[in-house]
Protein backbone atom coordinates (compact mmCIF):
# COMPACT_ATOMS: atom_id res chain seq x y z
CA UNK A 1 0.00 0.00 0.00
CA UNK A 2 1.38 3.59 -1.18
CA UNK A 3 0.47 6.78 1.13
CA UNK A 4 -0.07 9.37 -0.13
CA UNK A 5 1.67 12.56 1.91
CA UNK A 6 -0.19 15.63 1.57
CA UNK A 7 1.44 18.40 3.68
CA UNK A 8 -1.00 21.89 3.23
CA UNK A 9 0.44 25.50 3.20
CA UNK A 10 -2.81 26.92 4.08
CA UNK A 11 -2.33 30.29 4.92
CA UNK A 12 1.20 29.30 6.46
CA UNK A 13 2.88 32.24 3.78
CA UNK A 14 0.85 34.73 5.75
CA UNK A 15 0.19 36.61 1.96
CA UNK A 16 3.69 35.97 1.23
CA UNK A 17 4.35 35.11 -2.45
CA UNK A 18 7.67 34.73 -1.50
CA UNK A 19 7.16 32.24 1.94
CA UNK A 20 4.93 30.34 -0.26
CA UNK A 21 7.63 29.48 -2.74
CA UNK A 22 10.67 28.70 0.32
CA UNK A 23 7.47 26.12 1.83
CA UNK A 24 7.39 23.99 -1.84
CA UNK A 25 11.17 23.65 -1.72
CA UNK A 26 11.26 23.07 1.79
CA UNK A 27 8.66 20.50 2.13
CA UNK A 28 9.48 18.75 -0.79
CA UNK A 29 13.16 17.90 0.89
CA UNK A 30 11.34 16.59 3.85
CA UNK A 31 9.86 14.14 1.33
CA UNK A 32 6.41 14.82 1.04
CA UNK A 33 4.13 13.33 -1.97
CA UNK A 34 1.52 16.62 -2.50
CA UNK A 35 1.77 20.10 -1.64
CA UNK A 36 -1.97 21.20 -1.05
CA UNK A 37 -2.92 25.00 -1.07
CA UNK A 38 -6.15 26.89 -0.54
CA UNK A 39 -7.15 29.16 -3.08
CA UNK A 40 -8.76 32.14 -1.68
CA UNK A 41 -10.26 35.04 -3.85
CA UNK A 42 -11.88 37.73 -1.40
CA UNK A 43 -14.38 38.95 -3.66
CA UNK A 44 -15.55 36.34 -4.94
CA UNK A 45 -15.52 34.41 -1.79
CA UNK A 46 -16.10 36.50 1.23
CA UNK A 47 -17.83 39.64 2.61
CA UNK A 48 -17.43 42.18 5.68
CA UNK A 49 -20.24 40.13 7.27
CA UNK A 50 -17.91 36.90 7.68
CA UNK A 51 -16.73 36.82 11.27
CA UNK A 52 -13.20 35.82 12.08
CA UNK A 53 -13.09 32.00 13.30
CA UNK A 54 -10.27 33.02 15.86
CA UNK A 55 -9.79 36.90 16.29
CA UNK A 56 -6.26 36.53 15.89
CA UNK A 57 -4.60 39.52 13.52
CA UNK A 58 -3.26 42.77 14.25
CA UNK A 59 -3.57 43.31 10.54
CA UNK A 60 -6.52 42.80 8.95
CA UNK A 61 -9.69 44.67 10.36
CA UNK A 62 -12.45 41.97 8.99
CA UNK A 63 -12.02 38.39 7.75
CA UNK A 64 -12.67 39.88 4.11
CA UNK A 65 -9.11 42.00 4.29
CA UNK A 66 -7.26 38.96 5.84
CA UNK A 67 -8.76 37.11 2.86
CA UNK A 68 -7.70 39.38 0.07
CA UNK A 69 -3.89 39.87 2.10
CA UNK A 70 -3.74 35.74 1.76
CA UNK A 71 -4.92 36.12 -2.15
CA UNK A 72 -3.09 35.71 -5.08
CA UNK A 73 -3.33 36.18 -9.09
CA UNK A 74 -4.08 34.24 -11.27
CA UNK A 75 -0.33 34.34 -13.00
CA UNK A 76 1.07 33.78 -9.67
CA UNK A 77 -0.74 30.34 -9.05
CA UNK A 78 -0.19 29.42 -12.60
CA UNK A 79 4.26 30.18 -10.81
CA UNK A 80 3.15 27.97 -7.80
CA UNK A 81 1.73 25.35 -9.72
CA UNK A 82 4.96 25.22 -11.77
CA UNK A 83 7.50 25.47 -8.70
CA UNK A 84 5.92 22.13 -7.33
CA UNK A 85 6.21 20.59 -10.55
CA UNK A 86 9.84 21.40 -10.89
CA UNK A 87 10.61 20.02 -7.73
CA UNK A 88 8.58 16.87 -8.03
CA UNK A 89 5.95 17.14 -5.68
CA UNK A 90 2.15 16.94 -6.75
CA UNK A 91 -0.15 20.36 -6.88
CA UNK A 92 -3.14 20.25 -5.11
CA UNK A 93 -5.68 23.12 -4.14
CA UNK A 94 -9.13 23.50 -1.76
CA UNK A 95 -11.04 26.19 -4.31
CA UNK A 96 -13.32 28.53 -2.07
CA UNK A 97 -15.59 29.94 -4.98
CA UNK A 98 -16.88 29.64 -8.49
CA UNK A 99 -14.13 31.51 -9.49
CA UNK A 100 -11.58 29.98 -7.53
CA UNK A 101 -12.77 26.89 -9.42
CA UNK A 102 -12.66 28.67 -12.89
CA UNK A 103 -8.68 29.45 -12.25
CA UNK A 104 -8.09 25.78 -11.42
CA UNK A 105 -9.83 24.88 -14.41
CA UNK A 106 -7.99 27.27 -16.12
CA UNK A 107 -4.84 25.99 -14.47
CA UNK A 108 -5.72 22.60 -16.08
CA UNK A 109 -6.53 21.25 -12.55
CA UNK A 110 -8.35 18.04 -12.33
CA UNK A 111 -8.08 16.90 -9.15
CA UNK A 112 -10.04 18.90 -6.30
CA UNK A 113 -9.73 18.68 -2.69
CA UNK A 114 -13.32 19.57 -1.40
CA UNK A 115 -12.89 21.41 2.06
CA UNK A 116 -15.16 20.29 4.67
CA UNK A 117 -17.19 23.27 4.78
CA UNK A 118 -17.57 23.11 1.25
CA UNK A 119 -20.02 19.96 1.66
CA UNK A 120 -23.42 21.12 1.22
CA UNK A 121 -22.26 23.48 -1.76
CA UNK A 122 -24.08 21.89 -4.70
CA UNK A 123 -23.32 24.94 -6.66
CA UNK A 124 -19.81 24.19 -6.35
CA UNK A 125 -20.44 20.72 -6.86
CA UNK A 126 -22.10 21.08 -9.97
CA UNK A 127 -19.32 23.22 -11.48
CA UNK A 128 -16.58 20.98 -10.45
CA UNK A 129 -18.07 18.11 -12.23
CA UNK A 130 -17.61 19.84 -15.60
CA UNK A 131 -14.05 19.60 -14.87
CA UNK A 132 -12.87 17.44 -12.73
CA UNK A 133 -11.37 13.48 -12.83
CA UNK A 134 -11.13 12.89 -9.27
CA UNK A 135 -11.84 14.92 -5.99
CA UNK A 136 -11.24 14.53 -1.79
CA UNK A 137 -13.36 15.06 0.54
CA UNK A 138 -13.13 15.75 3.80
CA UNK A 139 -15.75 15.42 6.62
CA UNK A 140 -14.90 18.28 9.00
CA UNK A 141 -18.40 19.35 10.63
CA UNK A 142 -19.92 17.04 8.29
CA UNK A 143 -22.08 13.59 9.35
CA UNK A 144 -20.81 10.01 8.30
CA UNK A 145 -24.75 10.86 6.00
CA UNK A 146 -23.48 14.05 4.83
CA UNK A 147 -20.17 12.84 3.50
CA UNK A 148 -21.92 9.86 1.72
CA UNK A 149 -24.39 12.46 -0.21
CA UNK A 150 -21.37 13.98 -1.95
CA UNK A 151 -19.77 11.24 -2.47
CA UNK A 152 -22.22 9.32 -4.03
CA UNK A 153 -22.58 12.67 -5.92
CA UNK A 154 -19.51 12.77 -7.80
CA UNK A 155 -18.96 8.87 -8.03
CA UNK A 156 -22.91 9.33 -9.78
CA UNK A 157 -20.27 11.13 -12.07
CA UNK A 158 -17.60 8.93 -12.85
CA UNK A 159 -15.32 10.97 -10.98
CA UNK A 160 -12.72 9.48 -8.53
CA UNK A 161 -12.98 9.77 -5.01
CA UNK A 162 -11.45 10.15 -1.45
CA UNK A 163 -12.92 9.88 1.92
CA UNK A 164 -11.44 12.22 4.97
CA UNK A 165 -11.60 11.73 8.49
CA UNK A 166 -11.22 15.02 10.14
CA UNK A 167 -12.06 17.01 12.77
CA UNK A 168 -12.66 20.87 12.96
CA UNK A 169 -10.59 21.75 16.16
CA UNK A 170 -7.68 23.46 16.18
CA UNK A 171 -5.51 22.01 17.75
CA UNK A 172 -7.20 18.40 17.61
CA UNK A 173 -7.11 17.31 21.16
CA UNK A 174 -6.17 13.38 21.03
CA UNK A 175 -9.71 12.82 22.64
CA UNK A 176 -11.10 14.10 19.56
CA UNK A 177 -8.94 12.69 16.97
CA UNK A 178 -11.49 9.94 15.79
CA UNK A 179 -9.35 6.67 14.53
CA UNK A 180 -12.52 4.57 15.06
CA UNK A 181 -14.37 7.02 12.17
CA UNK A 182 -11.46 5.79 9.39
CA UNK A 183 -12.52 2.27 10.35
CA UNK A 184 -16.18 3.26 9.39
CA UNK A 185 -15.41 4.96 6.19
CA UNK A 186 -13.47 2.03 5.17
CA UNK A 187 -16.48 -0.11 5.84
CA UNK A 188 -18.33 2.28 4.30
CA UNK A 189 -17.17 3.50 1.00
CA UNK A 190 -15.66 1.69 -1.82
CA UNK A 191 -12.86 4.37 -2.29
CA UNK A 192 -9.78 5.52 -0.66
CA UNK A 193 -9.77 6.36 2.94
CA UNK A 194 -7.34 8.92 4.93
CA UNK A 195 -7.35 11.51 7.92
CA UNK A 196 -7.39 15.12 7.48
CA UNK A 197 -5.33 16.07 10.45
CA UNK A 198 -4.68 19.36 12.84
CA UNK A 199 -3.00 17.85 15.93
CA UNK A 200 -0.07 19.48 15.93
CA UNK A 201 1.44 15.35 16.22
CA UNK A 202 2.52 12.68 14.04
CA UNK A 203 1.00 10.54 16.08
CA UNK A 204 -3.04 10.53 14.67
CA UNK A 205 -1.50 9.67 11.13
CA UNK A 206 0.69 6.91 11.61
CA UNK A 207 -2.22 5.39 13.43
CA UNK A 208 -4.54 5.76 10.80
CA UNK A 209 -2.06 4.24 8.27
CA UNK A 210 -1.84 1.18 10.69
CA UNK A 211 -5.86 0.84 10.10
CA UNK A 212 -5.92 1.03 6.39
CA UNK A 213 -5.75 4.71 5.63
CA UNK A 214 -4.39 5.58 2.51
CA UNK A 215 -3.93 9.27 2.47
CA UNK A 216 -2.62 11.68 5.24
CA UNK A 217 -3.06 15.27 4.94
CA UNK A 218 -1.52 17.54 7.62
CA UNK A 219 -0.81 21.53 7.68
CA UNK A 220 3.00 22.44 7.83
CA UNK A 221 4.37 25.37 9.27
CA UNK A 222 8.25 26.46 9.50
CA UNK A 223 7.75 27.14 13.32
CA UNK A 224 4.64 26.34 15.75
CA UNK A 225 5.77 29.96 16.61
CA UNK A 226 4.71 31.64 13.98
CA UNK A 227 2.09 33.96 12.97
CA UNK A 228 -1.23 32.56 11.71
CA UNK A 229 -4.22 30.72 12.59
CA UNK A 230 -2.78 27.50 12.12
CA UNK A 231 0.66 27.26 13.52
CA UNK A 232 -0.28 25.62 16.78
CA UNK A 233 -1.63 22.97 14.69
CA UNK A 234 0.87 22.41 12.10
CA UNK A 235 3.66 20.14 11.79
CA UNK A 236 7.56 21.33 11.85
CA UNK A 237 9.57 20.57 9.30
CA UNK A 238 11.50 17.88 12.02
CA UNK A 239 7.53 16.28 12.77
CA UNK A 240 6.99 16.00 8.72
CA UNK A 241 10.18 14.05 8.07
CA UNK A 242 9.97 11.98 10.57
CA UNK A 243 6.79 11.25 9.41
CA UNK A 244 7.24 10.63 6.21
CA UNK A 245 10.27 8.05 7.53
CA UNK A 246 7.83 6.61 9.86
CA UNK A 247 4.99 6.48 6.91
CA UNK A 248 7.69 4.89 4.58
CA UNK A 249 8.72 1.95 7.09
CA UNK A 250 4.75 1.18 8.01
CA UNK A 251 4.09 0.59 4.22
CA UNK A 252 6.71 -2.15 4.53
CA UNK A 253 4.96 -3.68 7.69
CA UNK A 254 1.79 -3.56 6.13
CA UNK A 255 3.13 -4.67 3.06
CA UNK A 256 5.01 -7.62 4.12
CA UNK A 257 2.38 -9.87 6.93
CA UNK A 258 4.53 -12.10 8.83
CA UNK A 259 3.00 -16.06 9.12
CA UNK A 260 2.55 -17.16 12.65
CA UNK A 261 1.70 -20.69 11.68
CA UNK A 262 4.95 -21.14 10.15
CA UNK A 263 8.19 -20.89 12.22
CA UNK A 264 10.61 -23.04 10.13
CA UNK A 265 12.73 -20.42 9.23
CA UNK A 266 13.55 -19.78 13.42
CA UNK A 267 15.03 -23.65 13.42
CA UNK A 268 18.52 -22.71 14.06
CA UNK A 269 17.88 -19.93 16.45
CA UNK A 270 15.25 -22.17 18.54
CA UNK A 271 18.33 -24.29 18.42
CA UNK A 272 20.48 -21.86 19.57
CA UNK A 273 17.98 -20.07 22.30
CA UNK A 274 16.45 -23.41 23.46
CA UNK A 275 17.47 -25.53 26.42
CA UNK A 276 18.46 -29.19 27.16
CA UNK A 277 18.12 -30.86 30.39
CA UNK A 278 21.26 -31.31 32.44
CA UNK A 279 21.56 -32.36 36.39
CA UNK A 280 22.43 -29.70 38.90
CA UNK A 281 24.54 -31.81 41.11
CA UNK A 282 26.65 -34.59 41.38
CA UNK A 283 24.64 -37.82 40.97
CA UNK A 284 25.26 -42.00 41.36
CA UNK A 285 24.57 -44.70 39.74
CA UNK A 286 21.38 -46.15 41.08
CA UNK A 287 19.64 -42.17 42.05
CA UNK A 288 15.97 -41.96 41.46
CA UNK A 289 15.78 -38.82 39.22
CA UNK A 290 13.48 -35.65 40.91
CA UNK A 291 12.51 -32.09 39.57
CA UNK A 292 14.80 -31.08 42.01
CA UNK A 293 18.07 -32.24 40.43
CA UNK A 294 17.23 -30.98 36.78
CA UNK A 295 18.62 -27.79 35.47
CA UNK A 296 18.12 -26.21 31.82
CA UNK A 297 21.24 -25.45 29.68
CA UNK A 298 21.57 -23.57 26.13
CA UNK A 299 21.53 -25.28 23.21
CA UNK A 300 18.73 -27.26 22.76
CA UNK A 301 19.20 -30.83 21.20
CA UNK A 302 21.78 -32.08 23.59
CA UNK A 303 19.72 -35.40 24.80
CA UNK A 304 16.27 -34.44 26.57
CA UNK A 305 14.14 -31.31 26.16
CA UNK A 306 12.96 -29.31 28.62
CA UNK A 307 9.39 -29.36 27.23
CA UNK A 308 9.79 -33.33 28.35
CA UNK A 309 11.28 -33.01 31.67
CA UNK A 310 8.48 -34.72 33.21
CA UNK A 311 9.45 -38.41 31.44
CA UNK A 312 12.44 -38.52 33.33
CA UNK A 313 11.26 -38.28 36.72
CA UNK A 314 11.47 -41.26 39.00
CA UNK A 315 14.02 -42.51 36.22
CA UNK A 316 16.38 -44.53 37.90
CA UNK A 317 20.09 -43.57 36.62
CA UNK A 318 22.34 -46.26 35.21
CA UNK A 319 25.30 -44.59 36.07
CA UNK A 320 26.99 -41.89 37.81
CA UNK A 321 26.66 -37.89 36.49
CA UNK A 322 28.45 -35.00 37.21
CA UNK A 323 26.91 -31.70 38.01
CA UNK A 324 26.07 -29.63 35.06
CA UNK A 325 26.46 -32.44 32.54
CA UNK A 326 23.49 -33.26 29.72
CA UNK A 327 21.14 -36.12 30.02
CA UNK A 328 20.73 -38.65 27.94
CA UNK A 329 18.75 -41.50 26.94
CA UNK A 330 21.49 -43.92 27.56
CA UNK A 331 22.17 -42.46 30.82
CA UNK A 332 18.87 -44.96 32.89
CA UNK A 333 18.27 -48.60 33.27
Amino acid sequence: MKVEIIAEVAQAHDGSLGILHSYIDALAKAGVDTLKFQMHIAEAESSDKEPFRINFSYEDDTRYDYWNRMGFTFDQWKEIKAHCKEVGVNFLCSPFSIKACQWLKELGETRIKIASGEIENNLMHDYIIGFASEVLISSGMSTIADLEKCETFYCSKSIKTSVFQCTTAYPTPAEEIGLNVIDELLESFDCAVGLSDHSGEIFPSLGAVSKGASKLEFHAVFDKRMFGPDSSSSLDMDQIKELVKGVRFLEKVLSNPTDKHNADKFDQLKKMFGKSLAVNKDLVSGHIIQASDLESKKPAGEGYSTANYLDLINKKLNKNLSKYSFINSTDFE
